[in-house]
């Protein structure tokens, strides 16, 4: 399972909260799970279904840059 150590704060229009929590919760899931959901489909869009790897290899590279 994924550590959740961030927090993301959003603004949004209450009337689409509401029906967003709505069609959430007749999918039994919460608005935040389906946000995080959201967002990996988004990044996997972006760069890829190999994504983690492609950080971790620049998250080496950048250590090694400080070291």
């Amino acid at each position: 399972m994924e550590q959740r150590t961030a927090r993301l704060t959003l603004l949004i229009d209450p009337q689409k909260k509401s029906i967003f929590e709505a069609l959430c919760a007749k999918e039994d899931v919460t608005a935040s799970q389906k946000v995080r959901q959201f967002i990996r489909d988004y990044i996997e869009q972006q760069l890829g279904a190999d994504w983690q790897n492609q950080v971790l290899v620049e998250e080496e590279k950048d250590g090694a840059r400080r070291s």
